[in-house]
């Protein structure tokens, strides 16, 4: 063979290995599929609760699928139980990476859990997107791990508005706080403290742990204080148990509740225990739509979120805002992976997730845009305060900002 032919050859097959190379350079990604990855708690105490985060997921990614998915490629998405232990979440984020190849995680549940698992997936550089968790952390060590992006908005802000609120309609108020003993909880307490600027006052402070087995004590510790309101910052299974030990003491006081837990399943656990005068005037806030509200009926997303539901996801609880929360979520998540292009990357991949604006996200309340550039990783600046009468809760005001 001429020494310039086979020269000539070698320079293809050269090039040929390289352009391959760069093709399978990131795992999770074939001609046909794109492989995610997350944790859940699938059992344990708090699974009632996150299940269907994963499960709803999984319904939205299959309604995807069967519509051609994402440049024809399905999406592959695979939920390991952590059983809501951050240790846990760790083994399971590493299995997931390194065994299951994932090309990016995608909504693991979670403030500690996500906390736990941001060195490694940073230092591995892989996306670690949309997490459910709204911690400070999240948006201001952006540079130093900019591959971790939540979706929640800020747990400081909305702690925040619920300061503004009541210093502007009860400036006299003796509020009490239940809050949960890890930057989720201290954030809202930080956030409620801010927004309250000096009027009303904070009469006692009482946090849990998650290994605790109910909110009695708290609760008597908080009573005894004679707040006449009662800031919530806790999850759905603690708010019920902080609901039911104030009915059992007598104590009638103005709740809020962080928007975690503003499910209407936790609601209508308690006035089935208690009374529907209990949970009547409660305040949160929330930027989903409660897409099973009757006054919704005619709403297309709302009408959307329900047909994937009776399609996708047999067996799931179609009320459970936890789904309409990982519909919205999973749709950003399908956004981003069509903003990255027709052979994505990972590199591509957390471009366009700091690159995005959703004014349709079908399962947004009215008004709320995400929005994310690499210099601002809060997706949402908005939410809409609810207050619960009749049954339901009900939007009132316009879109509040929640700008951390």
């Amino acid at each position: 063979m001429k020494p310039k032919l086979l020269a000539g050859m070698i320079s293809v097959l050269v090039l040929a290995t390289c352009a391959s190379a760069a093709v399978q350079a990131d795992p999770g990604v074939t001609p046909t599929s794109i492989v995610l990855g997350g944790t859940a708690a699938l059992s344990g105490p708090e699974s009632a609760y996150y299940a269907p985060v994963a499960k709803g997921a999984q319904a939205y990614f299959a309604y995807v699928n069967a519509h051609g998915g994402v440049y024809g490629r399905k999406i592959d998405y695979r939920v390991v139980d952590d059983a809501y232990d951050p240790a846990q979440t760790v083994q399971g984020t590493r299995q997931l990476v390194q065994a299951d190849r994932v090309f990016a995680i995608f909504n693991s549940i979670g403030t500690e859990h996500m906390l736990a698992v941001r060195p490694f997936l940073n230092q591995s550089k892989v996306p670690q997107l949309f997490v459910g968790a709204g911690s400070r952390a999240f948006f201001s060590q952006a540079k130093q791990y900019p591959w971790t992006m939540g979706y929640l908005p800020s747990f400081f802000a909305e702690g925040a508005l619920y300061g503004r609120y009541i210093a502007s309609k009860s400036p006299k108020a003796r509020v009490a706080v239940l809050y949960e003993n890890d930057d989720y909880g201290k954030d809202m307490l930080d956030g409620l403290k801010k927004g309250l600027h000096g009027k009303a006052k904070i009469v006692g402070t009482a946090s849990y742990e998650l290994t605790d087995s109910d909110m009695s004590a708290q609760i008597a510790a908080l009573r005894a204080t004679r707040a006449d309101t009662l800031a919530l910052f806790a999850l759905p299974k603690q708010v019920i148990q902080a609901f039911l030990a104030a009915y059992k003491l007598g104590w009638k006081a103005h709740y809020f509740m962080s928007a975690v837990s503003i499910d209407p399943f936790v609601m209508n656990v308690v006035a089935a225990s208690t009374s529907k005068k209990t949970t009547d005037g409660a305040i949160s806030a929330a930027f989903l739509k409660v897409a099973t509200d009757p006054r919704l009926a005619r709403d297309k997303g709302a009408k959307l979120y329900k047909s994937i539901m009776k399609t996708y996801c047999s067996g799931c609880d179609v009320n459970a805002l936890a789904h309409v929360y990982v519909l919205a979520a999973a749709y950003t998540m399908v956004d981003a992976l069509k903003h990255a292009g027709k052979n994505p990357t990972r590199a591509s991949l957390q471009q366009a997730a700091t690159h995005l604006k959703e004014s349709s996200n079908p399962f947004l309340q009215p008004g709320v845009v995400l929005k994310t550039s690499p210099n601002d990783y809060t997706p949402f600046d908005q939410m809409r305060m609810f207050r619960y009468s009749g049954g339901r809760w009900n939007a009132f005001g316009g879109v509040a900002n929640v700008k951390p």
